[in-house]
């Protein structure tokens, strides 16, 4: 599939930069969605051709159907939608959370993949086939309190879109693989109530590591589908306590 149109959310940094670059470098041909042009455009600059900017509200029906049009009309087709958009908010616990809070960590974590894939699926059955890489989370396999409620349902329903999105369009020759990074060093580690500091980051996975794995997605034959990959620090920091005391044993 390399050298097709992908079209990257949430790239404006972290994990969504690091595809961007990944993918450009294999030769595909960028369109870069999210809030914040001014970032989009930072990623465009670090691409040996650049990128089609496309700044959208991916919460807004008409906004990707927009979104989705320009791309079409500029580049092409998408055969590869990155669904990596996503937000959470430091005041994200139960007795902590409001609702304006929890109607935004379901919008950015679910509502706007779902909007996303919905917009590419016509598209991609018209021309036989097409691929979506879903950045989902650990925090959707259940537990990772420290993601907070309302992204912890939000990223289980994004895993069932996924498995859903196969179980229905595998016929159409499109496939859906979902990822489910652990702790990934992002600026969204910012948002947390007590941010981890730097040498925790460090042993972190970092937006390159999934990057990595969204190529080599996109790599394999289309008959091959990849469903769900889990992927965590080697070191993990909330296993390392008891990992020890273990080792002491």
């Amino acid at each position: 599939m390399s050298g097709g149109i992908a079209w990257v959310t949430g790239a404006g940094s972290g994990i969504g930069r690091a595809c961007a670059q990944a993918l450009a470098g294999a030769g595909w041909r960028l369109a870069l969605s999210g809030r914040r042009a001014a970032a989009l455009e930072e990623t465009a600059r670090l691409l040996p051709a650049g990128a089609l900017v496309v700044p959208a509200d991916l919460t807004d029906e008409a906004a990707v159907a927009a979104a989705l049009a320009r791309i079409a009309a500029e580049l092409g087709p998408v055969t590869l939608l990155v669904n990596n958009a996503g937000s959470n908010v430091p005041r994200r616990h139960w007795h902590q959370l409001g609702a304006a809070d929890a109607r935004h960590l379901v919008g950015a974590n679910l509502v706007a993949p779902f909007l996303t894939s919905l917009a590419v699926l016509p598209g991609m059955k018209a021309q036989g086939g097409g691929l979506i890489v879903q950045i989902a989370s650990i925090a959707g396999k259940g537990g990772a309190p420290v993601s907070g409620p309302g992204y912890i349902a939000a990223k289980s329903g994004f895993i069932a879109l996924s498995a859903s999105l196969n179980a229905e369009n595998g016929i159409h020759n499109i496939r859906s693989t979902c990822l489910c990074p652990g702790e990934v060093a992002t600026p969204i580690l910012d948002l947390r109530p007590t941010p981890p500091p730097a040498e925790e980051r460090a042993r972190m996975l970092q937006p390159e590591d999934i990057a990595q794995a969204v190529l080599f997605v996109a790599k394999l034959p289309e008959r091959v589908c990849i469903n769900e990959i889990v992927v965590t620090p080697t070191h993990n920091r909330f296993q390392a306590e008891a990992a020890r005391a273990i080792a002491a044993l």
